[in-house]
């Protein structure tokens, strides 16, 4: 069991960027991507829909003998985590929440806002989390319009992200904001820009991806299924598009190990 890859799911290219937080903390590991590309985005779609992708998904990492579950996709975690923890009540799933708590824990002005999917923004799962930690405090809902699409076209250093960036972030300033969340796993691969957009503002960017691998770590120990340290991580990605999709997400793998390297 041990020397099983962890599976990690995403409706595209997003999950990627939870797939650097793992290689970062837990270098021992290896790792099988997903990234159904054939159904992208889910954003709009509804729950059953995405329900019925991520149990496909699932199904498919098992297929290839995976040892536990990250569904790092935040829109297919909102709509089917509850369905899949029951479906597979053995398998450790992990999912993921826009880092609500942290930003309203540490939040000075008292007013945070999150950028997500639509489908993120009217879960259930969103809203509950909201009600706990965000009694006093206002939060700011924006969607991040063509967000997505930019990232799985590999435009996130074009005019058309400055643009959607701009179009999503700039009536934020001068709000009192000091905090805004990615609540989306492709809107990391923008942060960049976002922060190029807030700078000199006082806002603090912030995602749940790290808050995964230190989950995904805590899981493994618990199960005792961690790889031996020192072991030579393998990586495979699948996806339900097309072979030229699938070969994307490798490269972009690749392009993620070697910012790693560079700072090591």
């Amino acid at each position: 069991m041990r020397h099983r890859a962890i599976g990690v799911y995403d409706s595209g290219f997003g999950g990627l960027s939870v797939w650097r937080e793992l290689r970062r903390l837990l270098p021992s590991e290896s790792l099988t991507y997903l990234g159904d590309g054939k159904n992208c985005p889910y954003g709009g779609r509804s729950r059953e829909e995405i329900t019925g992708f991520a149990e496909q998904a699932v199904e498919r990492l098992l297929a290839e003998g995976v040892k536990m579950v990250v569904v790092g996709c935040n829109t297919a975690t909102t709509a089917a985590i509850e369905h899949l923890r029951q479906r597979w009540p053995e398998l450790p799933i992990v999912g993921l929440e826009p880092a609500v708590k942290p930003a309203c824990l540490t939040t000075r002005t008292r007013k945070i806002a999150v950028l997500a999917t639509e489908h993120s923004l009217r879960s259930d799962m969103f809203l509950r989390t909201a009600s706990r930690y965000a009694d006093d405090i206002e939060v700011i809902k924006v969607v991040g319009r063509d967000f997505v699409e930019i990232v799985e076209g590999g435009e996130e250093h074009t005019e058309r992200a400055e643009r959607a960036v701009r179009e999503a972030v700039e009536p934020l300033l001068g709000q009192g904001v000091d905090k805004i969340v990615l609540g989306c796993t492709h809107y990391p691969f923008l942060r960049s820009t976002i922060e190029r957009v807030v700078a000199g503002h006082d806002i603090e960017v912030i995602d749940s991806g790290a808050a995964v691998a230190r989950r995904v770590k805590w899981l493994l120990e618990r199960y005792n299924i961690s790889a031996e340290e020192g072991a030579t991580p393998e990586f495979k990605f699948l996806s339900f598009a097309s072979e030229e999709y699938r070969q994307g997400l490798e490269r972009k793998a690749a392009a993620i190990e070697e910012e790693l390297c560079a700072r090591c």
